[in-house]
């Protein structure tokens, strides 16, 4: 993996995607050429229109990362990735057009657009179906070799195993572990030089999965390996790349204490977020005004209690604050006390389904947004009595405080909606992820891929 602004990207997604952005600019200068044979005019040297050919590719590109076209399923599925192409390339030319209409003339040519659309889905679907073979295979794999036979290195095989995954384990090395899970393991002690051994199997990394690590750490090994020039990496910190979460199964605090993130040097990016942040909600806030007071209506005229839902919710540093949504349960939906939403909630009105699905009972958190009390990417923040039984029952769970709550974030787009005590466990592990390694650049990514959430709402209840 390649890591970019703090974030682990697979070499496979980077090379589909730098291959895609070139051809993308491909598709919209065949276009041009066949547009200016069709009215007779000179096409003209590419200096001239590298701007547009450039942005039109970027827009369109930044359209297929919102819709998950790089996620590992689109990966690996032409079928999926077809579709998901087809929505992200229609997107991009109606944004196109556009921005064509607001700055007319010298931007992306609306006269082009249909024939580009049509080049750009030829081009991509016939790159995927000369990459497909290679993307499944192992060409595409780093070759990892754990330290391990129990528990942990069982795990690592099951993620190894997985079609999406960017790692194969060629090896398991049994480390005197007092119950062996993995009976494939090869004995220490069967191998004369690891050094050696490692270097025969073309291993890129070595994975340290003990189960107790404490007087048991093959110092030797490892040193031998590390000067190998094979980079060693321990169980947690190798979970938290391939997975994008930190893993509460194994991590403690020596481990977030001691590991990389969390930096202190957030000034410049704290800032850039908060000028964001007022910017885009005055922005959003101003376009979806109309929005939200056609369905304040609706949702008073369709049943009895106020549009607007209001209710405390645990916010940065623990302080609470009062977040504002369109109402879309009964008003007596928490006559009993706050309880999570279920599948198919009786509580929920039928404008309440509709507002949840496609998210318009989120706009007024806007308002929360430009007062300062959320951002647009952060944890979701949650009703005071689940914060303070999560604290007694999830470890770290207040350390997801340590950032400011947000209408999207990291678990939102790559966990469903959560529900229970198990759930709240499965978010925090990316809540934590968020809070360790936040940059821009993960905002930018979030923010993007939460219009695939709500293009595909299968979390929303």
């Amino acid at each position: 993996m390649i890591r970019l602004f703090k974030h682990y990207i697979p070499h496979a997604v980077l090379l589909l995607g730098l291959l895609d952005l070139a051809l993308l600019m491909v598709a919209s200068e065949l276009a041009w050429q066949l547009r200016a044979s069709q009215i007779g005019m000179e096409a003209g040297p590419i200096r001239e229109r590298w701007i547009p050919l450039v942005g039109s590719a970027a827009v369109v590109w930044l359209a297929m990362i919102s819709v998950g076209v790089y996620g590992p399923y689109a990966l690996r599925s032409l079928r999926f990735a077809g579709a998901r192409l087809l929505v992200a390339i229609s997107l991009g030319i109606i944004a196109l057009a556009t921005i064509d209409w607001i700055l007319p003339g010298e931007t992306f040519w609306r006269s082009t657009l249909l024939y580009a659309m049509g080049f750009a889905v030829l081009v991509l679907v016939a790159d995927r179906l000369l990459l497909t073979s290679f993307l499944g295979s192992s060409s595409f794999r780093r070759r990892v070799m754990v330290l391990g036979a129990g528990d942990r290195a069982e795990r690592l095989r099951e993620l190894g195993d997985r079609p999406e995954s960017g790692f194969a384990v060629v090896s398991f090395i049994a480390m005197s572990e007092p119950e062996r899970v993995v009976l494939e393991a090869i004995p220490r002690e069967a191998i004369h030089d690891l050094g050696r051994f490692v270097e025969n199997l073309g291993v890129s990394e070595v994975v340290l999965a003990l189960q107790e690590r404490r007087n048991s750490l093959p110092l030797n090994d490892l040193l031998r390996i590390k000067t190998k020039g094979v980079h060693v990496n321990d169980f947690s910190s190798f979970l938290e790349r391939e997975t994008g979460r930190v893993d509460l199964d194994t991590v403690n605090p020596s481990w977030l204490i001691f590991s990389d993130g969390f930096s202190s040097g957030r000034m410049l990016s704290s800032a850039m977020k908060r000028l964001f942040d007022i910017i885009a909600s005055l922005i959003l806030l101003t376009l979806t005004f109309p929005v939200i007071l056609l369905f304040a209506v609706i949702v008073k005229l369709d049943s009895q209690g106020p549009a607007f839902f209001r209710q405390k919710r645990i916010g940065l540093f623990g302080e609470t604050f009062e977040l504002v949504k369109l109402r879309s349960m009964r008003t007596d939906a928490e006559k009993d006390g706050a309880k999570w939403a279920a599948k198919n909630d009786d509580r929920v009105t039928r404008v309440g389904r509709f507002i949840r699905k496609v998210r318009i009972d989120e706009l007024p958190q806007t308002w929360s947004v430009l007062k300062g009390e959320m951002s647009f990417v952060g944890p979701r923040p949650e009703v005071p009595k689940f914060v303070d039984d999560l604290q007694e029952q999830i470890p770290f769970y207040g350390e997801r405080h340590m950032v400011k709550p947000g209408i999207t974030g990291w678990a939102q787009i790559n966990y469903p909606y959560g529900a229970s005590t198990e759930d709240s466990r499965k978010k925090l592990e990316y809540d934590l992820y968020y809070a360790k390694n936040y940059t821009p650049f993960l905002d930018l990514v979030i923010l993007l891929q939460t219009v695939r959430v709500i293009l595909w709402p299968e979390g929303a209840r």
